[in-house]
Order: C-alpha cells, then structure tokens, then sequence
C-alpha cells in the first residue's frame, strides 16, 4: 500500500507507522486537491485487493479495509475545500471500487453521523445488520459492505492527535477504566476519544487517545489526569507517545506549561525564526 501511494505523483508521505497489537496503519500526506485523490484512489485500491476483515483481528477498532480518511486543511486551504474533496473523493471511490462511503464530521450529511464513533460502532463485524436500516444507508455506494473491505469514513476535520499513553501494568482493567475518566463521551474532557486496551506482546495496557482540540484540552492537562488516576490504582505511566504528525504548538504548550516558563512567544524557537527570515 506505501508503494501503491508513492507512485502517485504530487503526494508527499509525510508519516507512516504500523502496530502489531492495533493491526492498523496510519499514513499522513500532503499535496494540492488532484493529487490526494488520485492517492486515496490508489490506496484504496490497493487494500481491498490485500486485505480481508472476515480473517483480520486487531485491538482497534474499525468498520473498512481502509478505515477512515480525513481531510485536514493547512495552509492556503479553506475547510469548505476539505469538504468538496472528501466529498468528490467518497463519490469516486465508491464507484470504483464498490464499496459504500459515509461522510462524518464537517463533511457529515446529518448530525447523527458527524462522530466518528457512531459510524463505526459494531465494526465490520456488524456493518452488515447496520447497513440494513434505512438509517445507515451510505452517502455513496452500495447498500451492504463489500464483503472483505467493508466501508470507508472519509470527511473533512481539523488536526487531530493520536496520543496514547503506556502503563507498567498488564491490567486492562484499569485502562479501561482511565479512558472511561478522561474520554468526553463518560463524562471526561470535552475534546477526548479514548479506550484502553491491551499490548500483549509487550506485556502491558495502553490508554489510546484522539485528542480533537489541543487548543481547549492542551496534551499536558490529559497527561496529568491519566498520571493522576493512575496513581488511584497503584499504577505508574511507563511512557507516551504520538501515532502519525502533531502541530508544533501542541508541543511548545505542554514544554511551556511544565517548564513553567514566563512570556514565551513561538518566536523564541530557532526553526520558527530560520524558517520566517
């Protein structure tokens, strides 16, 4: 699939990484409008000829071959043109490759499908029964799965941050419960997604985090409650660590913050300042 999105000219790979307990990749690219879709094609593509989720396990959870896409605007690009792409994209790759396409958050056709959560819930495993209320029928496509590939979320959102946190325990339970405390939906932070799972090859839990909007709920406010109610279970973080890119202001905000530093400004960083003059 990496070759498969390298051979597109105008696609800059910015980011890939894979996990074994996740069983799932992320990839991170760059470009003007054609040369994306014409990526997303090809990935597309390309996964539903390798990959078939009646055989595939892995402790994220997910409802396609190709999981979810995001369109995410950066500079000179307006979220009304994330929209049009995933849009345009969706209709194309449901065409081609037959396989239904839903649209979530700010390209979302109703309020009921802007989470990304509420799409996925019951995975491919229950795509099937899902899919056969008039509810959940596809923005584009067909009206049932592709029977190995299932279905794509595609969609237009801001940055977000896939932050997850290690504990030096193997009790999920406790994980669980954690993500239970910080994640929006249970009660927690406004802009947090979590769930806590297992790392069976490394012999401990995980706390996974999509953190929506840093500028409301910073990285280091989750931080310290994760370490905080941890502590209630005798359990301490053995590490953290970021899946795929971050903005470079999530970051100067928690150094600013735990460093307690007095006036900062982000021109008082070498790179900001080489790269303005």
């Amino acid at each position: 699939m990496l070759q498969a999105l390298r051979s597109v000219a105008g696609v800059r790979m910015l980011d890939a990484s894979s996990d074994a307990s996740h069983n799932r990749s992320v990839f991170t690219l760059a470009g003007d409008a054609g040369p994306l879709k014409a990526g997303i094609l090809a990935l597309v593509g390309s996964a539903t000829e390798r990959i078939d989720l009646r055989t595939h396990t892995g402790e994220h959870p997910r409802l396609g071959a190709v999981d979810v896409v995001p369109f995410v605007p950066i500079e000179g690009v307006t979220m009304a043109d994330c929209v049009a792409l995933a849009r345009d994209t969706a209709a194309e790759v449901a065409g081609r490759f037959n396989v239904p396409v839903f649209l979530y958050e700010e390209a979302a056709s109703s309020p009921a499908r802007r989470n990304l959560e509420d799409i996925r819930r019951g995975e491919f495993e229950g795509l099937a029964a899902k899919m056969a209320s008039p509810d959940w029928t596809p923005d584009f496509g067909p009206s049932q799965p592709h029977p190995t590939a299932g279905a794509i979320v595609m969609g237009a959102r801001m940055p977000l941050i896939a932050f997850n946190i290690n504990l030096a325990t193997d009790r999920v339970d406790v994980a669980k419960k954690i993500a239970g405390a910080i994640r929006h939906s249970s009660g927690g932070f406004r802009f947090v997604k979590a769930m806590g799972i297992a790392l069976a090859d490394r012999g401990i839990v995980q706390v996974s985090i999509n953190l929506t909007n840093h500028e409301k709920t910073p990285m280091h406010r989750v931080f310290d409650a994760v370490r905080q109610e941890a502590q209630r279970y005798g359990v301490a973080i053995l590490e953290s660590e970021i899946i795929g890119l971050t903005p470079q202001a999530a970051l100067v905000a928690a150094a600013e913050y735990h460093l307690q530093m007095a006036r900062f400004s982000s021109d008082q960083i070498l790179e900001n300042r080489l790269r303005d003059s």
